[in-house]
């Protein structure tokens, strides 16, 4: 005889809290499309033929970026900065990089951050702890959001699994409660921090870029040199020093905004961090004392 089973209503898994915005994750897709931007705005607004002397008359409405444009002399520093050559759009690419990253991380940290400001989640959770009121800093976690709170979240609910719990002691509860902060943390973390190596590595790019763009025009510069007879031409050597020093100029500016966003962002992150270890101490400590 076949035996039926009741169909029991199935148990809707529980909601994830909404994560808002974690970030960027193709930083590829972020670098080409600056790379795309970098060279239309080269090629259309600096390589435009109003920025040479005559060329609107020479060249007319359509030129060539490596050819015609070598013969005429630039007519102020966007056609100097133009003349630098295919230098000066990667440069520009991992300039809009750096600054489109850098808006990218400040809504992903922020939002990491929770609605309110860390220090007083941080003082409300501790309160709460010190009251022994887990629904209260529970309540306190959800109405905050962001990593931070997802973090204390998990935490907490794994500190009202143990408390249940009576086949394990009291120093194995409070690694399973160690254990959980820090799992709960490796998974957050590495959404933090993400993008951030390529800022990093754009530090050093850029200025390379910017030294390769200076030695580039110097090499210009000397050729302008020899090829005179008897003297250097003075205006091809003016034009090839001024291509050299525009190059640095973007290099250097680009390795110090990345710099500036690395270490401001770290600083961000490393904040957050504390909080977490603060608030997790505090957890264990409150365990401890009441169990």
């Amino acid at each position: 005889m076949a035996t039926t089973t009741a169909t029991a209503p199935k148990k809707s898994a529980p909601k994830a809290q909404a994560q808002g915005f974690t970030g960027i994750k193709s930083g590829l897709s972020v670098i080409i499309c600056c790379a795309v931007v970098a060279v239309l705005i080269f090629l259309f607004v600096f390589g435009h033929a109003s920025n040479f002397k005559g060329g609107a008359e020479a060249l007319g409405a359509s030129f060539s970026v490596f050819s015609d444009v070598e013969s005429i002399e630039p007519d102020g520093i966007i056609g100097t900065v133009y003349k630098g050559g295919f230098v000066v759009p990667i440069i520009w690419t991992l300039c809009f990089s750096v600054i489109a990253f850098g808006i990218e991380r400040f809504f992903a940290i922020r939002n990491a951050y929770g609605r309110t400001s860390l220090a007083k989640f941080v003082a409300d959770i501790k309160a709460a702890l010190k009251e022994g009121n887990l629904d209260k800093a529970q309540k306190i976690c959800d109405a905050q959001r962001g990593s931070v709170a997802n973090v204390v979240g998990a935490t907490l609910k794994k500190y009202r699994e143990v408390e249940s719990n009576t086949e394990l002691n009291k120093d194995q509860k409070i690694i399973a409660i160690q254990k959980e902060l820090e799992e709960a943390t490796a998974l957050e973390m590495p959404m933090l921090q993400e993008n951030l190596p390529i800022i990093g590595t754009i530090t050093s790019l850029g200025t390379l870029a910017g030294l390769f763009g200076t030695v580039l025009g110097m090499i210009k510069s000397f050729a302008a040199m020899s090829a005179g007879d008897g003297g250097a031409d003075s205006s091809a050597l003016a034009t090839g020093i001024a291509e050299a020093l525009v190059n640095t100029a973007s290099g250097i500016a680009t390795g110090a905004l990345a710099v500036i966003f690395y270490n401001y962002y770290t600083n961000k992150i490393d904040r957050l961090t504390f909080c977490l270890d603060e608030v997790g101490f505090s957890i264990v400590q409150t365990f401890s004392a009441t169990h």
